[in-house]
């Protein structure tokens, strides 16, 4: 295990981290995590987007009353 954190470059605890999180997992299911993990992401992306416009125009209206 030393040697092959060191090969990889990560630390132990992070490989003993990934192990028990990702153990027993197929192949399938760690690619529909990763696309979960992005979905979420473009998804968090979209609500910063329109709660950004959201404030904006929330100002813009204040301004006019």
């Amino acid at each position: 295990v030393v040697e092959t954190c060191r090969k990889h470059g990560i630390s132990e605890p992070t490989y003993y981290k990934w192990k028990s999180q990702f153990a027993g997992m197929t192949v399938s299911h760690l690619s529909q995590l990763r696309q979960l993990q992005e979905e979420n992401a473009k998804l968090k992306r979209m609500y910063a987007d329109l709660a950004l416009m959201h404030h904006a125009l929330k100002d813009v209206v204040e301004r006019k009353l």
